[in-house]
């Protein structure tokens, strides 16, 4: 480990209390978002107004990712953890005691502010990790995104059984049982020699200028952007294309997107980190860019569910090696502080996130059910095109390292 928590505690890696905390936060997530159209319904919302119920959430994490990523360089990881867990606890609270559309925007604005948190957990993790065990580090963080989202939709619709509103309440009291996890369990782990001095605004042009002028991470970023925005296609059109295309009825949908969670969980939990010690990070991203081109291709194609199954497999896989390995190269362009470039980067995953859906389900109404992922194929192949040549040079440099190793046995 090259970071270690400032407190005179005995050493141990906090990696285990890092994922739980984004499980846990990412399970509370799961248990209401299903039921947000639910409650808009009863409340007589438009339909824009509903689907924007989950539009605002994004764009919240859009405008506040830099800002939690920066101000954690600034103060520290675990209080800015602490801040926007307990902000995700009376998000759930207010959606729980909502009565009125507004008190539903208010609950959800709140929420996507507290819950643009993942590059500070992100941080936490290049703080606490070698740059060779990085990509693992943040295939963790993806592993548990994952999970809390299979874990999450499956309890809520159990708990909605019990009452209308014993969802956005149990989701209350995990995020506050994670706080008090984190607050007894999560030490610091950015120092304060590390930390910067002074806070700017990760979307001032000075500290743009910073971020961008790094040694390649333009292109990271670029590539980041559209490995995002392909898979945020075929999340926001695939329940459509599932029942319109395949003919599957909503219970097996819903089993696709928990076998869909299940195999991000397994490729980032475990997968990544076992590539990452035989190859360079590049090559992850670009194996990622490619399986990630290659299932969109394929998903509109395939005839029957094993071979449906299989092209869902390529499209996680890909984007659940591509993403953790990108994450870490982005950590090491920035010596300022890692949470700036991650927020900056979760900032552009956000507004993929929020384009991905909507340019999708337009192109899905206007064109064909296969037309989006076409689309979705090529973003993912162009970033395929913009990271070969950073891989080659990666694996240049590993070659170049391993040869006087090799001269000296």
């Amino acid at each position: 480990m090259s970071g270690a928590a400032p407190t005179g505690r005995p050493a141990r890696s906090p990696l285990a209390v890092v994922f739980l905390t984004v499980f846990i936060d990412l399970m509370g997530f799961g248990i209401v978002i299903p039921l947000l159209p639910i409650y808009a319904e009863r409340m007589h919302a438009t339909p824009f107004a509903a689907a924007s119920l989950v539009g605002v959430y994004s764009l919240m994490q859009l405008a506040f990712a830099p800002f939690w990523g920066a101000l954690s360089d600034r103060i520290g990881r675990r209080p800015v953890l602490l801040v926007s867990l307990a902000g995700s606890t009376m998000s759930y609270l207010l959606l729980g005691a909502a009565s009125t559309v507004t008190a539903l925007f208010v609950a959800r604005i709140l929420a996507g502010v507290a819950g643009a948190n993942i590059p500070v957990a992100q941080a936490y993790i290049a703080d606490v990790t070698s740059e060779a065990e990085r990509a693992r580090g943040m295939g963790l963080i993806g592993a548990a995104f994952g999970l809390g989202m299979v874990v999450g939709p499956a309890m809520g619709g159990a708990l909605s059984l019990l009452g209308p509103r014993v969802p956005e309440l149990s989701a209350a009291a995990l995020c506050g049982a994670n706080v008090l996890l984190a607050a007894f369990r999560l030490p610091e782990s950015l120092g304060a020699r590390r930390r910067t001095r002074a806070f700017v605004h990760p979307l001032a042009p000075t500290a743009l200028r910073g971020v961008l002028g790094a040694s390649g991470a333009p292109t990271l970023f670029g590539v980041f952007f559209l490995v995002t925005l392909g898979f945020a296609v075929l999340e926001g059109t695939f329940s459509l294309a599932a029942k319109d295309v395949f003919g599957y009825a909503a219970s097996r949908v819903d089993a696709l997107w928990v076998y869909m969670g299940l195999v991000a969980a397994v490729v980032q939990g475990g997968l990544v980190g076992r590539l990452a010690r035989r190859m360079s990070e590049g090559v992850l991203v670009a194996a990622g860019c490619a399986s990630l081109g290659l299932g969109l291709l394929w998903v509109p194609l395939a005839s029957g569910l094993p071979r449906l199954l299989a092209a869902l497999a390529l499209v996680v896989s890909g984007q659940g090696l591509a993403s953790p390995a990108l994450a870490s190269l982005l950590s090491k362009t920035n010596t300022r502080g890692h949470g700036e470039v991650l927020g900056l980067s979760q900032s552009l995953a956000s507004g993929a996130r929020v384009l991905g859906p909507a340019c999708g389900g337009f192109v899905y109404d206007r064109l064909c059910p296969s037309a989006p992922y076409v689309g979705a194929a090529v973003a993912a192949l162009v970033g395929l095109a913009l990271v070969l040549p950073l891989a080659r040079r990666a694996e240049t440099a590993v070659g170049r390292a391993a040869a006087p190793a090799d001269a000296a046995r």
